[in-house]
């Protein structure tokens, strides 16, 4: 018999997270169960209700207030998880902070790395080490998170560098937003770049020390770039929506790749958009004067 399969969706309350979470408890089996999460309690209460009460809901679905700027709190569900089920099976990593148009990005810099980098590190270090083998964890990132976006002096604080040091890099930029310097270093002042080209380069550092053990046993952890989604979240920063996916659409793609039975070598620890991967050196820097990304 086979065991059943435990999934996890950070920041799964609305948008592309709930989606994820919809598209897993419609693909997954009875016996299977969805975690969905999320930082306020009645919000996740009631997402988990919409979806385990959907016309394609097999699986079981169970809503968990998780707050993943809250390391401790993330590792101690992962250490839950290990001890009633051996581990999970599914991680995706979705969680994000909103940024609005109407302040300066500099002022929303904290609470924004906190969720999308320091919510990811939180994920990769706690659950990585509980996923059972043949097991995903997948992290939402952009086709913003290839190296090429930084200026090129920045390029090092992140090519083949360990999480320790991914950490600190973030550290390092955060601290000369507050110091009012991230400009004349070459940051750029869209908090989206930075952010995920430091995303994947977590993906990377922790896939290199994983990725012998995890391709012989059938173990995929990967960023992906889900593409422009009709969202709250993206609906101030863009004018034509016209080519934007649902979240449904943009979740149908990631989730194949998630219930795949054959991992492609190619595909692991590298960011992944519509089935291609999208080169780590790859990507042109942004700048002060590109308004379009500071509006």
């Amino acid at each position: 018999m086979t065991a059943a399969r435990i999934a996890l969706v950070t920041g799964a309350n609305q948008g592309l997270g709930l989606a994820f979470a919809a598209g897993l408890a419609a693909r997954l089996g009875p016996a299977d169960q969805v975690l969905l999460t999320g930082r306020n309690a009645q919000r996740v209460a009631d997402a988990a209700a919409t979806v385990a009460t959907a016309p394609d809901t097999k699986s079981q679905v169970a809503g968990r207030v998780l707050d993943v700027t809250d390391a401790d709190a993330v590792a101690r569900l992962a250490a839950e998880l290990r001890e009633s089920h051996g581990g999970v099976d599914i991680v995706v990593s979705n969680a994000v902070a909103r940024l609005t148009p109407d302040r300066p990005q500099a002022e929303q810099a904290d609470e924004f790395i906190d969720v999308a980098n320091g919510g990811t590190h939180a994920v990769l270090r706690s659950f990585a080490p509980v996923l059972r083998p043949g097991g995903r964890l997948i992290v939402v990132a952009s086709s913003l998170g290839t190296l090429g976006q930084l200026a090129p002096p920045l390029r090092a604080l992140f090519d083949d560098v360990s999480l320790d040091q991914v950490e600190a890099a973030v550290e390092s930029w955060r601290a000369a937003i507050h110091a009012g310097t991230a400009q004349e270093l070459g940051w750029s002042p869209w908090l989206n770049v930075p952010s995920k080209v430091a995303q994947v380069a977590a993906v990377r550092a922790v896939a290199a020390q994983r990725r012998a053990t995890d391709l012989a046993d059938g173990t995929l952890l990967a960023a992906i770039c889900p593409g422009l989604v009709d969202t709250p979240l993206s609906r101030p920063w863009f004018d034509d929506f016209s080519q934007a996916q649902t979240p449904e659409q943009a979740a149908r793609p990631v989730l194949d790749l998630v219930m795949s039975d054959r991992i492609d070598p190619a595909t692991y620890g590298e960011l992944n958009r519509c089935g291609q991967v999208l080169p780590w050196h790859d990507g042109t820097p942004h700048h002060a004067q590109d308004q379009t990304l500071t509006a």
